[in-house]
């Protein structure tokens, strides 16, 4: 909660300077507020009106989050939005990166449990894969794992994706039995 707060702000600053950026204004000799005859265009002052009114709303979500505070213990609360949070089991997780690692990995997720990989070659074969996994359950069980195969050309029959899948099983298991004999 700390860290998305802390980035909301930061966000709001961001915003801030992009707009103080986005202006010709100072830098090219003209403040950008007054025609030549030292009036503002309706143009201008609307932009000028709606600059105002987005830095009042800015700073009044920023005083309402500091009034609200927060002390050391928030960081040990488990105030999380139980909606958005994932569990992801650790040896499938473990287990599609051991048998996917010819594979090179673009991007990887373990709090969603999403693993996406580019194309590579498996040792001895000749075609080019790419997969995507989805550790959806905390449960080491084949209805917690998808696996989506694809090759550059030609489409992936089921069998070959299946083999993947209980690749992916088997190895979890053994993971797994490796772990309860500590």
């Amino acid at each position: 909660m700390i860290l998305h707060r802390i980035s909301s702000a930061m966000m709001a600053g961001v915003v801030l300077f992009g707009l103080s950026a986005c202006g010709g204004g100072l830098a090219s000799g003209d403040s950008g507020l007054f025609k030549r005859g030292g009036t503002l265009t309706e143009a201008q002052a609307s932009r000028r009106e709606r600059a105002l009114a987005q830095r009042a709303a800015i700073e009044r979500s920023e005083a309402a989050e500091k009034d609200r505070g927060s002390t050391l213990w928030d960081l040990f609360s488990n105030a999380d939005d139980p909606n958005t949070t994932v569990e992801v089991n650790k040896y499938l997780w473990q287990a599609s990166l051991d048998v996917l690692n010819f594979l090179p990995i673009e991007s990887v997720d373990p709090f969603t449990g999403v693993i996406v990989t580019g194309y590579g070659t498996p040792p001895g074969g000749g075609r080019a894969y790419r997969a995507t996994v989805y550790v959806q359950d905390p449960a080491l069980d084949a209805r917690s794992l998808r696996v989506a195969l694809q090759t550059r050309g030609a489409p992936v029959s089921a069998e070959t994706a299946r083999a993947v899948e209980d690749a992916i099983l088997t190895r979890a298991r053994q993971l797994r039995i490796r772990d309860s004999k500590l």
